[in-house]
């Protein structure tokens, strides 16, 4: 049983499959998550900033939590340039962002014009709620995760190309 588990242990901590990935992503995920809900509710209620600094400030902190944890945990990407892993996630991350607020603003105004939804219960609240949670988990496994796993913390021919960018930002001209 204790060799099972630690067989298990060592799949779910070093395979590379798509599967295990994929769960390791969802770790990372929530981790990420609970980090910019925490830090955006602490910025909000003790610290008084607007909702929407609160919010940004919070996105931020979550993002790169997300992106150091998926470096070295999810993806096992530390044979990746950290410029090209920063510029290519940042890519990803705003896309992430205009997909998420486009697609739950689209399907929550489709949910609206149904007016059979109301006949049965539904409220512009739900609407909302069923909107953001189904394109925050499509955005999630088909633009997030398939990115992150194929173009983020992987070498590719985009690399140059972002560690030029990041080295204008920094000052440097290295590869790493």
């Amino acid at each position: 049983m204790k060799d099972g588990l630690k067989k298990i242990g060592e799949k779910a901590l070093h395979n590379d499959s798509l599967v295990w990935t994929f769960l390791r992503s969802i770790v990372s995920s929530q981790a990420a998550s609970w980090a910019d809900m925490i830090t955006s509710f602490v910025l909000f209620a003790w610290v008084n900033l607007a909702p929407w600094l609160s919010t940004a400030i919070g996105a931020v902190v979550g993002g790169t939590i997300n992106c150091v944890i998926n470096y070295r945990f999810t993806f096992h990407a530390q044979g990746c340039s950290w410029k090209a892993v920063i510029v290519k996630y940042a890519m990803v991350w705003l896309g992430s962002v205009a997909l998420n607020a486009l697609g739950t603003d689209a399907l929550y105004k489709l949910l609206s014009s149904w007016t059979w939804l109301e006949d049965i219960g539904f409220r512009t609240d739900g609407f909302f709620a069923a909107a953001r949670l189904t394109t925050s988990l499509i955005v999630s496994w088909a633009w997030n995760f398939l990115l992150q796993r194929y173009f983020v913390y992987r070498n590719t021919g985009f690399d140059k190309y972002a560690i030029g960018f990041a080295d204008i930002f920094t000052g440097s001209n290295s590869k790493d």
